[in-house]
């Protein structure tokens, strides 16, 4: 087992290096074109003890929040934070389409649990056939209707202890890579 934690380890950070976007793939979108200049700054892109915590809270409220253009607003969001851009667009892809719908779940779980909706709903009856899909899109509005609040105050509650939990495990992650750095320099 502990031989095949250093080739996971090379492989997530191999996997980390072809996905990261460079400034060279920032520069060529259309949707940053107009702040391009500002997301360019070389400070924006140097990786430091400040600046990927940062980049990893700003990434997580991107990821979570917002389901389309996650990379372009995660780089917008990093501008007035000075985080960094690359571990703000990369941390975004803590959402995709396989923790998503397991995500939201557990949003909608802790909404429910916030705002104690967990009480047993009375059954209708299924809609005949014949009453057509208008029926059916009204139950969905309204199904929509009375649970999207649980699942909006889930969502909020698991975006913010996500970030802050991204935060610290970055600080404290680069804080024990610096210390091995030193540990090793001095060997």
């Amino acid at each position: 087992m502990a031989s095949a934690a250093p080739g996971l380890w090379q492989r997530g950070a191999a996997w980390c290096r072809r996905n990261l976007p460079t400034r060279e793939s920032m520069e060529r979108s259309r949707l940053l074109r107009p702040v391009a200049h500002r997301v360019l700054a070389p400070e924006l892109w140097r990786f430091t003890r400040r600046s990927v915590p940062r980049g990893v809270a700003l990434g997580m409220v991107a990821g979570f929040l917002f389901p389309v253009a996650q990379i372009a607003i995660a780089a917008l969001f990093a501008l007035p934070f000075r985080a960094n851009v690359s571990v703000a667009a990369l941390t975004t892809f803590i959402t995709n389409p396989f923790t998503t719908p397991l995500l939201w779940l557990l949003a909608y779980k802790i909404g429910s649990w916030l705002l104690r909706t967990d009480a047993p709903i009375v059954a209708q009856p299924i809609a005949d056939a014949a009453t057509g899909w208008l029926q059916w899109a009204t139950g969905c509005l309204h199904w929509l209707w009375d649970k999207g609040p649980a699942f909006g105050v889930g969502l909020l509650v698991l975006t913010v202890a996500a970030a802050i939990l991204g935060f610290v495990l970055s600080a404290f992650g680069w804080r024990l890579w610096i210390a091995r750095k030193w540990r090793t320099r001095h060997l």
